[in-house]
């Protein structure tokens, strides 16, 4: 991490969810320069070679015997083919797509993506319509990885349908996300056509939370620095004392004051101060590999553990340190900086 940095300041939403939700939908079909254009591919079935097959043996055999009736069979067949290509390409042409991609992604545990899918024409249904989202390794920029598979029957006019695929991490940190692979085998079943729609997102994959055990002589969290502790109620220092409110506990009834004023009155206490605890992350040291991912898990599932008790959580490292605060922004802060937080040499 860069230590220019203000790690307390608010993070910054994790790339590709605000931004992907104001995108606007992109269109298979949409126009693109020549060279940028989604490119078609027509990929024949196991029916339609079977079909390619009988429709030349029927040619065949018209060239050979001159039988009107097989020309006539000959000329259909042709025409389904035709068919085929002119219906499939109106299933895809006027499709729109939008991805919605989910708050919080946790390497290891299945997250819901969901995607819109739109038919811009007022005319046209499209049918049989496949959906893959395509996922793109950082290790090689030029290949694509399907990890979501959505299929709608038909889509009307005018209309939108929303479907939902599950996407599983396999390690923390940034994940890009290609766009998606749109096809369809309408209406015939013979050739399966496809187009590639370009929408690039990236999202911030955050570390796996793991069972965080508790030190059995205090039930605490074993491997926290507590800095301060909340003090129960009982303990609490009165500040004065109000009128009875329904509501209030009995055992907060001050009944000296009571029996002098004869109504009920309770104390008035200080409110408790939530705890505060630090969570440490070694970065330095031979601690690469498999161990320093097994910390990252840790610290993130400790911090998570201490946020839920409504504790003050701050996080150091050897170079960082993120100050102590409470709720949804901190734990977003926390689980952001351990996303992204890396072995430091020396």
């Amino acid at each position: 991490m860069d230590p220019s940095r203000d790690p307390g300041a608010d993070p910054r939403p994790p790339l590709g969810r605000g931004p992907e939700r104001r995108r606007r939908p992109r269109r298979v079909g949409s126009r693109l320069p020549r060279w940028l254009r989604p490119p078609r591919t027509l990929r024949p079935t196991r029916a339609g070679w079977v079909f390619f097959a009988l429709t030349l043996g029927v040619g065949f055999g018209a060239l050979n015997s001159g039988n009107n009736l097989l020309y006539l069979v000959f000329s259909l067949m042709l025409a389904f083919l035709v068919l085929s290509g002119v219906l499939s390409e109106s299933a895809l042409r006027h499709l729109e797509l939008r991805r919605r991609i989910p708050r919080e992604i946790f390497a290891g545990a299945p997250a819901t993506f969901a995607v819109e899918i739109t038919n811009a024409s007022r005319t046209v249904p499209a049918f049989a319509i496949v959906v893959e989202d395509l996922l793109q390794p950082v290790e090689d920029v030029e290949s694509y990885r399907p990890f979501g598979r959505s299929f709608v029957l038909r889509v009307a006019p005018a209309s939108t349908e929303h479907r939902a695929y599950r996407f599983v991490a396999e390690k923390r940190g940034e994940a890009r996300l290609a766009g998606y692979r749109v096809s369809t085998r309408f209406p015939f079943g013979l050739f399966a056509k496809a187009a590639i729609l370009d929408l690039p997102a990236s999202v911030l994959v955050f570390p796996t939370l793991v069972p965080v055990p508790a030190d059995p002589r205090t039930g605490t969290i074993e491997g926290r620095e507590p800095v301060g502790r909340a003090r129960p109620e009982s303990g609490a220092e009165v500040v004065g004392l109000r009128a009875y409110a329904p509501g209030d506990s009995p055992r907060r009834i001050h009944w000296p004051a009571t029996l002098r004023r004869g109504s009920r009155v309770v104390r008035q206490s200080e409110e408790p101060r939530a705890s505060e605890a630090s969570v440490y992350l070694a970065t330095r040291g031979p601690i690469e590999g498999p161990r320093f991912e097994q910390n990252v898990r840790r610290a993130a599932s400790e911090a998570v553990s201490l946020l839920a008790e409504g504790a003050r959580v701050s996080l150091r490292t050897d170079s960082t340190w993120i100050a102590a605060a409470q709720g949804s922004a901190q734990r977003l802060r926390l689980l952001d900086f351990l996303a992204r937080v890396t072995p430091e040499a020396g």
